[in-house]
């Protein structure tokens, strides 16, 4: 059975058009630190509407969907 994913959703700051990965999942408190986002990411664990995304500097837009372990991340802009 797939577990249950818990849902997060972000909103960019007024003015801003994305947020990096690396900064969106240290915003949203699902790692600990900067350094923690840059190994997960480097290390394949982070999916981007689906796939991989290996770059800790990917432009994360509104309306894109994150995972990361058992957490989902909804982009709002």
């Amino acid at each position: 059975m797939a577990q249950k994913l818990n849902r997060i959703v972000f909103t960019l700051r007024e003015g801003e058009e994305y947020i990096p990965l690396i900064a969106l999942l240290k915003a949203t408190g699902v790692v600990y630190s900067g350094s923690e986002a840059q190994e997960v990411v480097t290390a394949g664990m982070v999916l981007r509407n689906g796939e991989v995304e290996l770059r800790k500097r990917a432009k994360i837009t509104a309306g894109e969907v994150i995972v990361f372990q058992n957490f989902e991340i909804e982009v709002e802009g």
